[in-house]
């Protein structure tokens, strides 16, 4: 029954005292599968962007430098959720279910979420409430 999913990737920040989503990308998957990968294709981007490596051709030499030990590190933490086989696995049950998956982390400054939803279950959601209408 949920053969289509919505994706979301936004980063959240304060500005001038109010909470600001920054949306980083959407796509709408065919497929479960494809809902997972482009979820882990996300996750290992943000990733790379705050954690390349020093090495990188597009970086001046000397521009990276360590943070604190105490500091999150956003960037591991979205990597092993990719490469858990247990949590991708409780992602496709959830979603296959039509369950909204969110996963988040943050640093100091800001929030990264994935979101992932059946396209099936919200067309039901918006439809429900319309079924219990009485017509006059």
């Amino acid at each position: 029954m949920h053969d289509e999913f919505l994706c979301h990737v936004t980063a959240y920040g304060v500005c001038d005292g109010r909470r600001i989503g920054v949306p980083l990308g959407t796509y709408r998957a065919p497929t479960l599968a494809l809902a997972l990968w482009w979820l882990r294709d996300r996750a290992s981007w943000i990733a790379q962007r705050l954690d390349p490596q020093p090495d990188a051709e597009h970086l001046p030499s000397g521009v990276l430098v360590p943070v604190a030990e105490t500091a999150p590190d956003v960037p591991m933490l979205l990597r092993a959720w990719c490469a858990d086989p247990a949590q991708q696995e409780r992602v496709a049950e959830e979603l296959a279910a039509g369950r909204l998956v969110r996963i988040a982390t943050s640093d100091e400054t800001t929030e990264y979420e994935l979101l992932a939803e059946s396209v099936d279950a919200l067309r039901m959601q918006r439809t429900a409430p319309l079924l219990g209408v009485p017509v006059a």
